[in-house]
């Protein structure tokens, strides 16, 4: 009877530790695939997210489409991460998910990229709940496109959150108004491990994995490019 237990017990711990290290490298493939995605916005021609706009925000969030996109009993799903300023940098990310059946992550079979902007502390603070609905809880409005573009002063002042899409190579603002927007806590965990919370990551108390150095070099680039 000892015997059975303790051959349970160890192919509990195996699984455990499997779906653990599948978990990490998604993560780790996740935080590799919004640095590509977002070097490639900000790198296309006359297009990208306005630096001013970057210089203003909280915090940025990166959902790369061909990273666990889905249909799921037929509305979409996207999984990606999220980064915040801090006194020293950009935050170590913090992992999210996104769904909604009306966004349309995918058109005619191809994945869409979107990228989101927090404007004010009010986003901040539905950032760090364990969920909230776009344009309910929070105020969402497509952004405007163009490195060099004056955003708008009533945009900069009224939107909470600023959504961007990228689909089949063309970029542009996107409302995203009913999606929902919640912490991937499994993420977080096989990144930081279970004794870490999303106030301490988003606010620069973890370190910073290896694998996300990449991503907060490309954002931190194109921040101080806008202070110049």
């Amino acid at each position: 009877m000892l015997k059975r237990i303790l051959m349970l017990a160890t192919l509990t711990l195996l699984v455990t530790m499997t779906a653990v290290a599948s978990d990490r490298e998604d993560d780790v493939n996740r935080t590799h695939k919004a640095a590509q995605v977002f070097q490639e916005i900000m790198n296309a021609p006359d297009q990208g997210i306005p630096t001013d706009l970057l210089e203003s925000a909280k915090c940025i969030a990166i959902i790369p489409g061909d990273v666990k996109f889905a249909f799921i009993f037929g509305a979409n799903y996207g999984r990606g991460l999220a980064t915040c300023r801090t006194g020293h940098g950009w935050s170590a990310p913090m992992f999210v998910a996104i769904d909604g059946g009306s966004v349309g992550y995918q058109i005619g079979g191809s994945s869409t990229d979107l990228v989101m902007l927090f404007m004010n502390d009010h986003a901040l603070h539905s950032l760090l709940s364990d969920k909230f609905k776009l344009g309910a809880d929070a105020s969402v409005a497509a952004g405007p496109v163009g490195r060099n573009a004056a955003a708008g002063t009533d945009l900069k002042l009224t939107a909470e959150i600023l959504s961007y899409s990228r689909t089949k190579g063309v970029f542009a603002g996107v409302s995203l108004d009913g999606a929902v927007v919640q912490a991937d806590k499994s993420g977080d965990r096989a990144m930081y491990g279970d004794d870490v919370d999303r106030h301490e990551i988003l606010s620069g108390k973890v370190a910073v994995p290896a694998s996300a150095r990449g991503l907060l070099h490309e954002i931190g680039g194109y921040v101080h490019e806008a202070r110049q």
